[in-house]
């Protein structure tokens, strides 16, 4: 088998991960989701951070790469280390302010699935964007870049 085969779904559309990074954004971001749900569960549900996280964020990162991709139709590749210090950063900020922690975990878990189903290496914080936009921007991932790698360089051994 190929590393061209092992990266394409049966439906044809190219896989950008394999089955470990498909598998470490399935478990993380269960584990984001699961967190929010067991706290709203336990502590009282909190209609905002579901709209905020599942609707409010993703429609903000759709409506800033739909207005660059306007300026700018080649992809975004932002994938260095200041990518990725810049992508955890954002992260920590959102997750630290009180507003919009929850929202910040329930965004960064279904946008894992979301990735994870689509098959999107990088951050999975452009899933929903690339998705409803058709695209392929990418920007660095200091959580998932490690397991990507490892499966590119496994499957360009194999072919």
């Amino acid at each position: 088998m190929t590393a061209t085969q092992l990266d394409t779904h049966p439906s044809g559309r190219h896989r950008a991960i394999g089955p470990l990074g498909t598998t470490a954004r399935v478990l993380v971001g269960g584990l984001l989701l699961a967190s929010v749900t067991w706290g709203h569960l336990d502590r009282g549900f909190h209609l905002s951070a579901w709209l905020l996280g599942l609707i409010g964020f993703p429609a903000v990162v759709v409506a800033g790469q739909w207005l660059r991709a306007r300026r700018t139709p080649t992809p975004l590749q932002a994938t260095g280390p200041v990518a990725h210090a810049v992508n955890v950063a954002v992260f920590v900020v959102l997750y630290l302010l009180k507003p919009t922690s929850d929202a910040a975990l329930l965004f960064y878990g279904a946008s894992m699935w979301l990735a994870a189903a689509r098959g999107y290496a990088g951050c999975e914080v452009l899933a929903a964007s690339n998705w409803l936009l058709r695209r392929d921007d990418q920007i660095g991932c200091a959580v998932f870049w490690p397991i990507d790698q490892l499966e590119h360089h496994r499957a360009a051994r194999r072919a």
